[in-house]
């Protein structure tokens, strides 16, 4: 057997030794409950909250500033919702197939939601990641942008991401180890990226900001009207707060999986990774519909027109 095969097998008798074991879920059944009735909720929130912003930004035609940024946006709650309807119930099936020591079903139910998890979080990822570029780029070019920045563009980045996350995740059926590798690689990549993206973003507007308190206004030849810094900046901060909890919800549970080979195999290196694993589930279910409402005006208004006519339709 080669040492390749050797580290896969490894690898496998960890997930079944750690997840699928009654050495180290045997004391923990009552926390683990408690987590069931916390995925049944966020499920039914996710449902709920993700299907609100579709239909929002299906109905706000003026969602600042094109319809490439609502495309994404949407996209992202796609991703959500998938959590919701998909990730969320195997995350149940897990737990209660662990509850009630059900080892063969846990086994295939935490593959399921190990590979579910990976696909959805880098959906969710990579869409944060060009929500910053496409942001950038709509400071940077200006009216440029409506050339450069097309829905047909969009329509195509958004497909590639879907087919390089669905590549890189099922990866994991024959070597979990280059899955391993592509999800560190790819977050790196994006947090650099937005990092990156957003610091150019706030260097410029302050730029923009200076010369309109020292000319009056912000006009070049081949602008029509003079950039709108105060719109630009909200449609900045809205994006920056997805980016910011994103990485906040992520961060804990990236570290644990670092951590993972010093702490070794114990109950509670499975608390720790459930707790994070439900904290990522969180942001990327129930969260990001709430931000949505809270930072972008137009959405929080046709969020509330869709209820309103909802009841109005029941009454």
């Amino acid at each position: 057997m080669t040492e390749g095969n050797l580290a896969e097998d490894e690898i496998q008798k960890t997930i079944k030794e750690l997840f699928c074991s009654k050495k180290f879920t045997g004391e923990v059944h009552k926390v683990l409950s408690l987590l069931s009735v916390l995925n049944i909720f966020l499920s039914i929130t996710a449902f709920l909250g993700n299907t609100l912003i579709l239909v929002a930004l299906h109905e706000e035609a003026s969602l600042h500033p094109l319809s490439t940024s609502k495309l994404l946006y949407r996209n992202l709650a796609i991703s959500d919702l998938c959590v919701g309807v998909i990730l969320e119930p195997t995350a149940i099936t897990y737990l209660l197939s662990v509850i009630n020591e059900k080892w063969e079903i846990c086994y295939y139910a935490s593959v399921i939601n190990h590979v579910a998890a990976n696909l959805l979080c880098a959906l969710s990822l990579y869409t944060v990641t060009a929500i910053s570029v496409d942001r950038l780029l709509a400071l940077l070019l200006r009216l440029r942008y409506r050339q450069v920045g097309t829905l047909k563009r969009t329509c195509l980045s958004v497909t590639v991401i879907w087919i390089m996350c669905v590549f890189g995740t099922s990866s994991y059926f024959w070597s979990h180890s280059f899955t391993s590798w592509w999800v560190l690689i790819g977050t790196g990549r994006c947090q650099f990226t937005s990092v990156f993206s957003y610091t150019k973003l706030f260097c410029t507007l302050r730029h923009n900001q200076i010369h309109i308190q020292h000319h009056g206004s912000l006009r070049q030849p081949s602008q029509a009207t003079p950039l709108n810094i105060p719109r630009y900046r909200k449609a900045v901060t809205s994006a920056l707060w997805v980016q910011v909890t994103m990485t906040f919800c992520y961060l804990p549970y990236g570290i644990v999986k670092i951590l993972r080979p010093q702490i070794g195999l114990s109950s509670s290196l499975y608390l720790s990774i459930q707790f994070t694993a439900n904290l990522v589930l969180f942001k990327n279910s129930s969260l990001n519909p709430l931000l949505y409402c809270w930072k972008i005006r137009e959405v929080r208004q046709a969020v509330k027109d869709t209820i309103r006519q909802f009841f109005c339709a029941q009454n």
